[in-house]
């Protein structure tokens, strides 16, 4: 078994641990937060050992593309976030709405 069949390609920035939703950057994040492998597994329990360290081993196999891969999710992740913060929902209007006029009402009862 090579490492690649550990994963499915789904497209260049969506790589994802096979039989899972898992994508690969869940695991590499948490590794370099400075997670073991064992608590890698307490964060992703649906994961074996030996898909963690599949993973591992494929991103340090292939460091610099996985660093990048990396990247790029962060910034469509920011852009995502970005595009929602300047048009949110109207049920996301409403709660940051209620949010504020609880925090207005806290500061009165402060003041």
């Amino acid at each position: 078994m090579q490492l690649e069949d550990y994963f499915e390609f789904l497209s260049p920035d969506d790589i994802r641990i096979k039989g899972h939703r898992i994508g690969i950057d869940d695991v590499i994040r948490y590794y370099l937060e400075g997670r073991s492998a064992e608590r890698i597994q307490e964060e992703l329990p649906s994961l074996t050992m030996e898909k963690i360290y599949a993973t591992l081993t494929y991103y340090l196999h292939n460091r610099a593309e996985m660093d990048a891969y990396m990247v790029r999710l962060q910034r469509w992740r920011e852009q995502c976030y970005q595009e929602w913060a300047a048009n949110p929902s109207p049920a996301a209007q409403r709660i940051i709405a209620l949010k504020a006029q609880r925090e207005k009402e806290q500061f009165c009862r402060e003041s």
